[in-house]
């Protein structure tokens, strides 16, 4: 008898509403991240609210009828004051509320809203891990300082999911994460959105036109915010180097400015290096999907990524990708398959991969099909929501919520 109430207790289904809060530091990760999920939700009956710094996205995120509490989180590591003030008041918002669920997001919500939502008595606390802030690069004193960050925030969580492979390999062998918490679920973009059939040639053609690109020239592409760590110097020393061969090639920068960051890159100095010709700066961009369409090469040299989502639109567009042997980068792509893998901060050997395929269209044209194939394989976004919905719902039968 004992068995069979225990088993109902496990398998009776969760309340039919539950609350669920989303905690992020910037706009930009819920519009351009995390809204495909947040919609998963509500459409799967969850009672959907934000948290999120004030930004320019907000009002769109509102008008498609989600909640949004607006804390400024500021993403710097150190800023005590600031933090002290986003930790109360995510603490009187949870404690308001009494949501059922908090998922946090990015490394600062994952520390502040996690331990904001357990002094609040939230239930069932999920993290994310997108990407770690050390990597192979960062010095011994800072990588056990985040890791110790990591071990505390950790400690709050009743799950921590992870994106990426190695990040998840890196928390077992670290213990900042209990295993019996930790769950891989990948990572995922809408495979039909960023999918190569929507777009005819004519359309192609009009989109170059627009852009101020001839026809027959052919473009590279990065979609990244304007910081030094995602390699951009060397993309532009790279690039300086292909236009010695190929003079005509275009390189479009998509991407919002960040200049917060002490290695924010200013878009003049690409007047200083005389390819202000070859170089256009489009911003940040709702259109990114047309944009792929005009790529033929899709490059990110990045030092550090979770796992780039931009690596896996360009895949999922049929674009042969370029990019760095870091973290999250060279598991979104198959060397010499759907793309090159160099090593990081290497402006020669990036400048080889891109000569390489612009002198070779049919390896890249084959490259981008592996590409769009690995795509509808590994990074369909449904199976992503659909794993972090089944994990939550259990939680919630767990707790008898």
């Amino acid at each position: 008898m004992m068995g069979y109430q225990k088993l109902l207790n496990i398998t009776r289904m969760p309340k039919s509403n539950p609350k669920i809060c989303f905690v992020v530091a910037v706009d930009l990760t819920l519009k351009f991240l995390l809204f495909s999920q947040i919609e998963f939700f509500k459409n799967n009956g969850y009672d959907v609210s934000l948290v999120c710094s004030p930004g320019k996205w907000l009002d769109d995120i509102k008008q498609q009828g989600v909640k949004v509490k607006e804390i400024t989180i500021k993403r710097k590591v150190f800023t005590p004051i600031s933090d002290v003030v986003s930790l109360f008041q995510l603490f009187f918002y949870f404690k308001k509320e009494k949501f059922d669920i908090v998922f946090a997001f990015t490394p600062k919500p994952g520390l502040l809203g996690q331990l904001a939502a357990k002094a609040a008595g939230v239930p069932i606390i999920i993290n994310t891990i997108f990407g770690y802030y050390f990597h192979e690069g960062t010095s011994w004193l800072k990588k056990k300082f985040y890791i110790t960050i990591e071990r505390v925030a950790g400690s709050f969580s009743n799950k921590v999911f992870f994106r990426n492979k190695e990040d998840f390999q890196t928390a077992k062998q670290e213990k900042i994460i209990k295993f019996d918490k930790a769950e891989y679920v990948g990572d995922g973009i809408d495979i039909e959105k960023f999918n190569p059939v929507r777009f005819s040639e004519t359309l192609i053609q009009e989109k170059k036109h627009a852009l101020g690109i001839f026809v027959g020239v052919s473009v590279v592409g990065i979609v990244a915010r304007l910081v030094g760590e995602k390699g951009y110097q060397e993309l532009f020393d790279a690039f300086r180097i292909v236009l010695e061969k190929f003079p005509s090639t275009m390189l479009l920068v998509i991407g919002s400015a960040d200049i917060q960051k002490k290695d924010s890159i200013n878009p003049h100095v690409i007047k200083s290096m005389g390819m202000e010709k070859n170089v256009v700066f489009l911003g940040e961009r709702i259109d990114v999907d047309e944009l792929y369409s005009v790529m033929n090469i899709f490059v990110l040299p990045s030092y550090r990524e979770g796992f780039p989502h931009s690596i896996m639109e360009a895949s999922a567009m049929a674009r042969p990708v370029i990019t760095t042997n870091v973290r999250g980068c060279r598991e979104a792509v198959s060397n010499n398959i759907t793309g090159v893998i160099v090593p990081p901060k290497d402006s020669q050997a990036l400048a080889n991969a891109l000569i390489y395929l612009l002198s070779n269209p049919e390896v890249a044209k084959k490259m981008g099909e592996a590409g769009r194939k690995k795509a509808q394989q590994d990074f369909d976004e449904r199976v992503l929501f659909n794993k972090m919905e089944k994990a939550s719902r259990m939680l919630l039968m767990q707790k008898h919520i």
